[in-house]
């Protein structure tokens, strides 16, 4: 059992209830890193940190910051810049660092302690000394319910001040606010959990009854074994550099799926067979990346609803640009996929696609929706599987996206059943935003096929709605039984 599993036991034995807090420092407990990294790059390769402003920045993190007053002293630096710019224009800004950086930093397994927390139906609270810009998004992404954190002031025409407003959320303002909200909210502070990596945080932790060091500084290790708190290590994630094993393990993964597919075209051209290119690069290429790559893909359950069900529609939910190479694995062959129609016009990629036999639908066709379908049932009818991710795009984080419902419409129109395959943790071998691979366990559940022969097209959003819940679900009670095979 490892030290998230042991957490995660022991948020399920404690006690349940929204009385029960569960508190969260944000930059190095949620994240890796400082989400105000993100920020300086983005000022950076935008030309606007000036010089004397990038020195103090680069002293005040050689220095480290110990006090309140120091904490002080870097926020007021750091809001300067900030000084009569639209407030929504820094949020905006917030919102797409998020989704394109911070988000590639979220640790899993906090994300894991978070959602056992949901599960126990504890009240979740992010408290940070960062500022709203960076904290809100992650803070609604992982569903916490309230938000302490430091707050800017906004003149009456929506501009920043460059002043915040109240105490900065650091050391004693923390674990003060929390101390308020506990009031507040009539939370049981003896019965609730508390996590932090950094030493200005021992009040904040001290307040509640379970307290946890995540990736602990030096400070912290020392307190955290004085007190018998216990210590949770995290997986490095993105804005970690990536060392020459990374690199060539990387190298290694990309040049089996190469090798493969030129070996696919060849004998498929010389077989006039799309079937002998799909196997071999789905099959045999995807076998040799993932082991070159160190990556074990483990089927938990269903592995027998992969075949019994086909000609069908595989739905599955997207995190990681890896995603793709686990469903070639899983499936082996008989089975393509569904893109827009100008994929096929990208150099290289649209070629690859035509030769694998990829159905490409007109999105723009809006008003002849079943007839912008009709290359992708086609395929269905001709008893080939299609693979469909309904989020549509990857997440940011683990959390499960709104599902389209394309996807359940071919199903509908095609008359063949649609088979869920709930993969739990691809991101944490190539999270969003990586470049590289990192060994690891992926576990994938598969879901007995649903039938879709008494679907209308006035029920269809239900049945999605209704398929999205059989995600969440397995998502949340994974199973546990022993595992199987895959079927290769």
């Amino acid at each position: 059992m490892t030290d998230v599993d042991r957490l995660v036991e022991a948020i399920r034995a404690s006690t349940p209830g929204p009385q029960v807090g569960a508190f969260f420092d944000y930059d190095g407990t949620i994240i890796s890193g400082y989400s105000a990294t993100a920020f300086y790059r983005h000022r950076i390769l935008s030309l606007q940190l000036g010089p004397e402003e990038l020195v103090r920045t680069l002293l005040h993190t050689v220095r480290g910051i110990t006090t309140a007053e120091e904490f002080a002293a870097f926020l007021e630096l750091s809001l300067s810049s900030w000084r009569g710019r639209p407030a929504a224009e820094i949020e905006q800004l917030g919102e797409d660092l998020f989704k394109h950086s911070i988000a590639g930093q979220l640790h899993p397994e906090t994300w894991r302690l978070v959602q056992a927390h949901h599960a126990m139906g504890h009240t979740v609270v992010v408290a940070s000394s960062a500022t709203a810009f960076q904290v809100e998004p992650m803070a609604r992404e992982i569903g916490a319910v309230h938000v302490l954190c430091t707050q800017l002031e906004v003149d009456a025409d929506g501009r920043l001040t460059g002043r915040t407003t109240g105490d900065p959320m650091w050391a004693g303002g923390k674990a003060a606010s929390v101390v308020r909200l506990a009031a507040e909210q009539d939370l049981d502070l003896a019965a609730s959990f508390a996590y932090s990596n950094g030493h200005e945080d021992v009040d904040f932790l001290s307040l509640a009854g379970h307290a946890v060091a995540v990736e602990p500084d030096e400070g912290l290790t020392r307190v955290a074994a004085e007190r018998g708190w216990p210590v949770l290590r995290c997986a490095p994630r993105g804005g970690t550099l990536p060392g020459p094993r990374d690199v060539a393990r990387t190298v290694g993964f990309y040049g089996g799926l190469a090798g493969a597919f030129g070996t696919g075209i060849g004998l498929g051209l010389l077989n006039r067979s799309r079937e002998t290119l799909v196997n071999i690069t789905g099959g045999v290429g995807a076998d040799v990346s993932l082991a070159i790559a160190g990556i074990d893909v483990r089927v938990v359950t269903g592995v027998e609803h992969l075949w019994g069900a086909r000609p069908c529609v595989f739905a599955f939910n997207h995190q990681s640009k890896i995603d793709p190479i686990l469903l070639m694995k899983l499936l082996r062959g008989g089975f393509t996929g569904v893109a827009k129609k100008e994929t096929k016009n990208v150099p290289g990629f649209g070629q690859a696609f035509q030769l694998a036999g990829v159905a490409f639908i007109d999105r723009a066709d809006a008003g002849q929706a079943r007839a912008a379908m009709a290359p992708a049932v086609d395929k269905l009818r001709a008893g080939t599987s299609l693979v469909i991710a309904p989020e549509g795009t990857r997440s940011p984080t683990p959390r499960l996206g709104p599902f389209k419902k394309g996807a359940f419409h071919l199903a509908m129109q095609a008359g063949v059943p649609m088979v869920p395959i709930v993969i739990r943790n691809a991101g944490e071998v190539m999270w969003r935003g990586a470049q590289t691979v990192r060994p690891g366990v992926v576990e994938v559940a598969v879901l007995p096929p649903v039938d879709t022969s008494g679907w209308t097209a006035k029920t269809v959003a239900r049945h999605a709605d209704d398929v999205r819940e059989q995600f969440l679900k397995t998502l949340a009670d994974w199973p546990s039984r022993a595992r199987e095979e895959v079927r290769t």
